[in-house]
């Protein structure tokens, strides 16, 4: 399997994790939205560095952690607001799903902040893809 191959594989779990969020967002699952939008842009970031560096993805979920190790090789730079926006996304990994953890984070959140995250998302991830050589 090639990279491009490979970074399909990559495209396609986190075209499934950002239709997951979209799901979510109709059954009014504020947390799943926004972990899901968390998923799918960290699963890009991870097929876009295998494109830029190898297939030894690092076994992170900070996502600028991730991009900052192939952002050199972007045909735009990471604005500002793009970084901001990576680290609210990976504040919202689970990485404890314990149900107090969840319902505690899960409570900060509104529809209107799950609607926001959602559409950042969508357009992140287009942008996400413009940069693919």
């Amino acid at each position: 399997m090639d990279a491009n191959e490979k970074f399909e594989y990559w495209q396609d779990t986190a075209q499934y994790d950002l239709n997951t969020a979209k799901a979510m967002y109709k059954t009014g699952r504020w947390l799943y939205v926004v972990f899901m939008c968390q998923q799918s842009i960290e699963k890009l970031c991870k097929g876009l560095y295998l494109i830029f560096i190898d297939d030894n993805i690092p076994r992170i979920h900070d996502i600028n952690s991730l991009v900052t190790k192939f952002e050199n090789k972007l045909l735009e730079p990471i604005d500002n607001e793009k970084r901001l926006f990576f680290a609210k996304l990976s504040a919202f990994y689970l990485n404890n799903r314990y149900p107090e953890y969840k319902k505690r984070i899960g409570a900060s959140l509104s529809r209107k902040e799950a609607k926001d995250i959602l559409r950042k998302t969508e357009e992140v991830y287009k942008w996400l893809l413009k940069m693919k050589p």
